[in-house]
């Protein structure tokens, strides 16, 4: 059975007869798992196991696991700090905040792997530009060229781990005020005044950057629907200026700055049209039920094999990577980013939110 273009959530800490019976449904091809499916690495491990069990090939499955506020996984997990405190590294020392970014890259990658889980939605690449509560302290920095170097390095230390990395939100969600989840940010920039958000989109996929997240955001100058709807964004400048050859995931369907483009349906045909390959489909078993139902295409085997790339290598179990020296090593980090370094460039403040 090939793998679906549809990521979809469960309901708990195990898997119910009704998601065994959506999860087999070939449209599904990956499985998003958030805060309510965790209890501790022990059940984490078993869920994971369960769903792979269910396909040939096995589910892919995700999680969004950045550090800071979006961080699913917490008990027995490393508590991760939000990307900023590597900015503020960064800002103190270059070379200390490079080496923290590929160790903290790293270590958040090894324990997600170590559990079975594909990939996380990591790294947020967007531009702090003071204005998003809702990026904030995700974010690198303000300035793309640090973003940039930041980004290669922990996407580096992901890759060492044996997991790809997804940068998001393409093209860039940080000059925005509004919240994509509940409503639709509108930037209303030219192209040639976001040169600076897609920098690190150029220097990643330079590197070989494996996965974008496309924003629901709407940028008018560009193009008359959200980024992620947007075959001028996607397949115009993503993949033919930018020469992007990876996989690219549509934000969340059920967002609020979805809705401009119609219901859920519709949504899901406007994104797979514009280049989209996979839909998440997030907190709406109803609304999956009626795509299952209503959703007709055809499995694009060019999309099934970025998708397929996407799997990740798991090293070690849980148990053994955290009695690991390269574990303690890059947990050391950790310490060093509990205090700030004593002279910052890098300001601005963010709201707690979750989300992609």
């Amino acid at each position: 059975m090939s793998l679906g273009p549809l990521m979809i959530d469960v309901a708990g800490t195990t898997l119910s007869a009704a998601d065994r019976e959506v999860l087999a449904h070939p449209l599904v091809g990956s499985v998003i798992l958030f805060s309510r499916n965790y209890t501790d690495p022990v059940q984490l491990q078993a869920l994971v196991a369960d769903i792979q069990s269910l396909r040939s090939p096995a589910l892919l499955i995700a999680v969004d696991h950045e550090g800071g506020r979006v961080q699913r996984f917490r008990p027995g997990f490393s508590e991760l700090p939000p990307l900023r405190r590597i900015g503020h590294a960064f800002d103190a020392d270059p070379q200390q905040g490079l080496a923290m970014a590929r160790a903290l890259g790293w270590l958040m990658a090894a324990e997600l792997a170590a559990c079975g889980l594909d990939f996380s939605f990591a790294p947020c690449v967007d531009l702090d530009y003071g204005l998003s509560e809702i990026i904030g302290d995700r974010a690198f920095h303000a300035q793309a060229p640090a973003v940039a170097q930041l980004a290669i390095a922990y996407t580096h230390g992901m890759r060492d781990a044996g997991m790809a990395a997804t940068a998001k939100h393409y093209p860039g969600h940080g000059a925005v005020v509004a919240d994509s989840h509940v409503a639709l940010p509108v930037d209303r920039r030219q192209l040639v005044d976001m040169e600076q958000d897609l920098l690190p989109y150029r220097r990643l996929i330079a590197n070989g950057l494996p996965a974008v997240m496309a924003a629901h955001v709407l940028y008018p100058a560009v193009d008359s629907v959200p980024a992620s709807f947007s075959r001028r964004w996607i397949n115009g400048v993503l993949r033919s200026e930018l020469q992007f050859g990876g996989l690219v995931f549509a934000d969340d369907l059920t967002m609020g700055g979805a809705a401009a483009v119609g219901d859920l349906l519709q949504r899901a045909r406007r994104a797979l049209a514009a280049g989209c390959d996979v839909l998440p489909v997030c907190n709406d078993r109803p609304g999956v039920e009626r795509l299952l139902k209503r959703l007709k295409l055809e499995i694009d085997p060019a999309s099934q094999l970025r998708l397929v790339r996407m799997r990740g290598r798991r090293h070690t179990s849980f148990e053994t990577l955290s009695a690991s020296a390269a574990w303690q090593s890059a947990r050391e980090w950790l310490v060093r980013s509990a205090s700030p370094p004593p002279e910052l460039t890098f300001k601005s403040e963010g709201a707690d939110a979750g989300g992609t």
